[in-house]
């Protein structure tokens, strides 16, 4: 199949709501957020979010669609508040039907965050964080490049769980870490 990897749009907040809030369902445990909280949001709040990720010069989303235009998949690229210099991919998602297939989707997003995140900052470092649980998605990750850190956090929804640092060594060669 073919799709169209693109930054979001500043008036499709209703697809990214659509796609946010079904991530949440699938893979509850995967984002820093529950679906009754993002369910409760105002419309006012997902318009905010979409003309963010789609105009901020610090962050932004892509999304994959079909060639029908019909959403498939997402990530983000934004800076690490708490972490000065340091950007993290984010919101990482693709829609059951649509994993696994030739192409990597979820690969081809990754690397178009991954780019983005190069090309238009001055962060010298690159992370995610991936649930203790989610040996899917930590193996996936290594597989495109990521490697420990030796970081681990509290998961904000439920501290008593870990969330696995993970680092981007490629993303500037020039920079150690």
């Amino acid at each position: 199949m073919t799709y169209v990897v693109r930054r979001i749009e500043p008036g499709e907040w209703q697809q990214l709501r659509a796609l946010r809030l079904e991530a949440l369902q699938d893979s509850p445990s995967a984002f820093g957020t529950t679906y009754t909280d993002a369910a409760a949001l105002a419309d006012e709040a997902w318009q905010q979010q979409a003309e963010q990720d789609a105009n901020s010069s610090t962050s932004a989303t892509f999304v994959a669609t079909t060639l029908d235009g019909h959403w498939v998949g997402m990530a983000g690229s934004a800076p690490v508040e708490v972490v000065p210099g340091t950007y993290c991919i984010q919101g990482v998602y693709v829609t059951p039907a649509h994993r696994g297939r030739p192409g990597g989707l979820a690969a081809r997003l990754v690397d178009v965050a991954i780019t983005w995140a190069r090309d238009n900052t001055d962060a010298s470092w690159l992370t995610l964080g991936v649930h203790e649980d989610n040996q899917r998605a930590q193996a996936f990750y290594r597989r495109i490049g990521f490697t420990e850190t030796g970081k681990v956090v509290p998961c904000r929804l439920d501290p008593s769980r870990k969330v696995t640092i993970l680092g981007y060594e490629k993303f500037r060669l020039t920079t150690a870490r």
